[in-house]
């Protein structure tokens, strides 16, 4: 860490989401600076820290990820007193965050408009699956069926299977991230008119602009296709098999395609009327494949690394584990990988977030934090005295939970 402030220090957010797509933009706003309040269930909290396995001592690595940096208030938004505290903690904070389905925040009494009457320039954030208008708007949604909704199943796994998903929660993490670029640029639109604004935002929406080539296809009146590793416009771009493993191959130009040929020794390649320039590669996939698969199997995984990636400076990388992702010679150089001081488990690891920047700080102060950790905390900076929070508490605010010490 340096000097410098991040800069979304003095910004606080109150976040009332449950598992990725709040989360997830909450914690980027936190690594920017920016205070996050995660108002939760008393005695459960977000369901995502019960998720596993597996655990660490009853703490789950996955609820971590989404929640470095941040406080934890328990809140029964079912009690008044509860409602109330929540309005007067509303009152002080540039942004709320919510992904209830639609309809629900207006049961709750947290909806835009009451909100609004506490504080007329906040930003809200309503995130749901299908947004907050047209038919399908009262659905529940989760990553896998906006996966298949979407469009990514589709060309995602090998031709003539079953579609797959993606191996990670995408359409969440997309949805979570144009929640993190909404927020920056209605607060940015704030400094410069100083309203509030409000943002509908759906997951299906939010993961359409993602398809970028397959969608370019679509309008071509072309039909997208499940090609495995395999690219529909560029070739040689997907993975090839090892003596020991897999390598990643992107030949891009012409170029590449003669200096790639060149390392792996095979200058018949370009030669080949199949697969002299780009488009023949493409139309002769399978072939093409065979070929560079042929020798490429020849030596190790490190051995072509070192041949094509170092030696003849041609785009290729190993297919690594997760493990072998987050320890690497790279990932080490840059400091990816940090730790943090957990109040019960000690260090626990961090994945920092990739923004560096010259002139402005970032990173997590805070560990993920304890359910409740900070009920009391958030009052007392509020203005609360003792006697106050205890009131919330024997109103039942918290729950059954007294709240943090």
């Amino acid at each position: 860490m340096t000097d410098q402030s991040k800069i979304l220090d003095g910004v606080k957010v109150v976040d009332l989401s449950t598992f990725v797509t709040g989360g997830f933009c909450s914690a980027m706003l936190a690594n920017q600076g920016a205070e996050v309040v995660k108002v939760e269930q008393p005695g459960y909290g977000d369901a995502v820290r019960h998720t596993g396995p597996p655990f660490i001592q009853g703490e789950s690595p996955y609820y971590w990820s989404l929640n470095y940096g941040k406080k934890s208030l328990e809140l029964d938004l079912k009690n008044d007193a509860a409602k109330e505290a929540l309005y007067e903690l509303v009152a002080e904070a540039d942004v709320f965050v919510q992904n209830f389905r639609p309809g629900t925040a207006e049961r709750l009494d947290v909806d835009y408009e009451t909100l609004g009457e506490y504080n007329d320039d906040l930003v809200y954030l309503a995130i749901s699956a299908f947004g907050q208008t047209g038919p399908w708007r009262e659905r529940s949604g989760y990553d896998l069926l906006i996966q298949g909704m979407s469009g990514i199943m589709s060309v995602t796994g090998e031709e003539g299977r079953q579609p797959v998903k993606v191996g990670l929660p995408m359409t969440d993490l997309i949805t979570a991230m144009w929640a993190a670029f909404g927020t920056m640029t209605a607060l940015y639109r704030r400094e410069q008119t100083g309203e509030g604004e409000y943002i509908d935002l759906g997951m299906l929406e939010a993961t359409l602009p993602w398809l970028t080539k397959q969608a370019g296809m679509v309008f071509a009146g072309e039909e997208p296709r499940r090609m495995g590793t395999k690219d529909p416009v560029l070739a040689p771009y997907q993975t090839f098999e090892t003596k020991d493993g897999y390598i990643n191959v992107c030949i891009l130009n012409e170029k590449l395609w003669g200096e790639l040929c060149e390392a792996i020794d095979r200058p018949d390649l370009p030669e080949d009327d199949r697969f002299e320039v780009n488009a023949d590669r493409v139309d002769h996939l399978d072939e093409l494949e065979a070929e560079i698969e042929s020798t490429l199997r020849e030596k190790t995984t490190e051995e072509w690394i070192r041949v094509i990636a170092e030696d003849a400076g041609v785009p290729a990388g190993p297919v690594y584990d997760v493990e072998e992702a987050l320890d690497n010679p790279q990932i080490d150089a840059r400091g990816t990988i940090t730790s943090i001081e957990h109040p019960e488990l000690g260090e626990i690891p961090v994945i920092e977030h990739p923004l560096r920047y010259g002139e402005a700080d970032s990173g997590f102060d805070l560990p993920p934090p304890l359910l409740g950790e900070h009920n009391r905390a958030v009052f007392r900076e509020l203005g609360y005295d003792e006697a106050e929070i205890d009131a919330l508490a024997d109103a039942g605010a918290f729950g059954d939970q007294d709240g943090d010490e």
